[in-house]
């Protein structure tokens, strides 16, 4: 039996759906302090158990008769509010998954991180998967917990754990339209009129899923992989989204000291609502950013595998993305 931490999450959504199409049994965990509603879909493959990572009793029971592991469970927030949280599912959690994992014997463990636990170093130098941390530069709480949890990932393999790490830049997928980088198509759908002039990595969701399996499958241990369709501006994916969706495109440009005023609205906002702001310091920061990642090293490692053209993945969202609206 396959394991899956963080089940009702973007990624761990489709990686379910995918292995229980080729046939393996999942058990999906999933917690319900963090996740309002699973998906109303019932398949016999799937296993959902509600499991608080924290919890080393239940993640114990939970781990009885796996084989192998996709450790996806992680808080993604950048509000100073949840650090504490945050820090306490993606460290601490991480760090209960690898001792059990390693208690259990599991036979292999794929651990999805983020291209934000990579090294800080910007363009023109590509980032690679041996970019060094530096303690001395400004990180995200976010990125400090995944790197964190990383190197818990590490200990693991260090202490006899079969194990693989991926680095997903941001993912677009088909999910909940109110949450991390899907909400984007929101705001574009809204026709939000700026744009920033900042670059980063982009990868589908269906082509993270397809790696970690091919991953698994395969005999690669000990290995980290950065997964990126290629570097594209803001203004090129949001351009790209209000096409696909027939909606205006962002015409007007956000100047830095405009998305340092948008950034604290959101914060005033969400202190007023009580609900996690949308925009934070850090996404504001880093949307003026120019960063890129190489793609090198899995495409070496992987030769026959090929990412989908990223404007092909925006086209199918968007039309998932409008067949909701009209039903709606």
């Amino acid at each position: 039996m396959v394991l899956v931490t963080g089940a009702s999450g973007l990624v761990g959504l489709h990686l379910i759906k995918q292995l229980s199409i080729e046939g393996y049994s999942v058990r999906a965990l999933y917690n319900s302090n963090l996740t309002k509603t699973l998906p109303e879909t019932v398949d016999s493959q799937i296993e959902w158990l509600n499991c608080d990572i924290l919890n080393v009793n239940q993640l114990d029971e939970a781990f009885k008769g796996i084989r192998t592991l996709y450790h996806c469970a992680a808080i993604v927030s950048y509000d100073p509010r949840f650090v504490e949280r945050m820090m306490e599912i993606n460290v601490e959690g991480t760090a209960n998954v690898i001792n059990i994992a390693l208690e259990h014997q599991v036979d292999k463990l794929v651990y999805m991180s983020s291209i934000a636990a990579l090294g800080n170093e910007t363009h023109p130098t590509l980032v690679t998967e041996k970019s060094e941390w530096d303690t001395t530069e400004s990180h995200s709480q976010y990125a400090i917990s995944k790197q964190k949890a990383e190197m818990e990932v590490w200990r693991g393999i260090a202490e006899g754990l079969n194990a693989v790490i991926v680095n997903p830049a941001i993912i677009l997928g088909e999910g909940d339209w109110e949450k991390s980088s899907t909400n984007l198509f929101q705001l574009v759908y809204d026709e939000f009129p700026y744009y920033t002039s900042g670059e980063t990595a982009w990868v589908d969701v269906k082509d993270v899923v397809n790696i970690m399996m091919i991953l698994m499958n395969s005999t690669i241990s000990g290995e980290q992989f950065i997964l990126s369709a290629g570097n594209y501006s803001f203004q090129y994916i949001f351009t790209q989204m209000a096409l696909a969706m027939h909606k205006k495109p962002p015409h007007k440009k956000a100047s830095k000291w405009m998305t340092e005023l948008v950034w604290r609205f959101s914060y005033l906002k969400s202190l007023i609502t009580n609900k996690q702001a949308t925009i934070s310091k850090e996404t504001a920061r880093a949307s003026q950013e120019k960063k890129h990642f190489s793609q090198a090293k899995l495409r070496t490692t992987l030769e026959h595998f090929q990412y989908t053209e990223i404007e092909k993945t925006i086209k199918r969202i968007c039309l998932h993305f409008n067949s909701l609206k009209t039903e709606k």
